[in-house]
């Protein structure tokens, strides 16, 4: 359990840790008006992009779990514990509910969030890879889910889970699911071929 939190907690300071920045030189106009600071929501429309980024190999895919964090990173973390120490073996960019917060009924389009101590677990990876969807847009039902449906645990919730992008790899990084972890499929199949397992840990911490 200790091992666990210790990469949530250097997650957690990577998510608050202050920018640096110069101090700006004294103007010789009249200031500005001041203006509204940006939101945490407007803040999500800046989002850098990202790709899969590995950090070491696998000793033992059993002792990995996934830690996902929304605001602002917008990664999937695959994590091992290693003789008493969690190392970072990979993370992948995803898309996470359209809405921020944590999710209180079917169809408000956030994500659920879970705690360290009270994890959610993969429960079944099934092939997607015909799974069609209507996302109420004009197109019709579509192939949505790109080959792997990996269903997770989220008590009070169902059908959530992390699956591909197909016709949406745009949206990843950043905010557009109706509630489920979405990658790109390149990265779902790997994820998949070299990391996931049934009975895995998945932590998906809070905006």
């Amino acid at each position: 359990m200790k091992t666990t939190m210790m990469i949530l907690y250097v997650l957690a300071a990577m998510l608050f840790m202050p920018s640096c920045g110069s101090t700006p030189e004294k103007q010789t106009v009249e200031p500005a008006a001041p203006t509204q600071p940006v939101s945490l929501i407007d803040s999500t429309k800046y989002i850098l992009p990202d790709s899969a980024t590995y950090y070491s190999e696998v000793v033992n895919k059993k002792n990995c779990f996934i830690v996902i964090a929304k605001h602002p990173e917008y990664r999937l973390y695959v994590c091992e514990v290693v003789g008493g120490d969690t190392v970072k073996r990979v993370h992948y960019p995803v898309c996470v509910g359209l809405n921020k917060g944590q999710k209180q009924k079917k169809g408000d389009m956030k994500t659920p969030e879970c705690t360290v101590e009270n994890p959610f677990t993969i429960t079944e990876i099934v092939d997607a890879s015909n799974w069609t969807h209507d996302f109420g847009d004009g197109r019709g039902s579509i192939l949505s889910y790109g080959n792997w449906f990996m269903r997770l645990k989220t008590p009070g919730f169902s059908g959530i889970g992390i699956h591909g992008s197909t016709n949406n790899e745009s949206s990843v990084p950043g905010r557009g699911s109706e509630g489920c972890i979405r990658l790109r499929n390149n990265d779902l199949d790997e994820l998949k071929a070299k990391y996931a397992f049934v009975g895995m840990r998945v932590v998906i911490q809070g905006d």
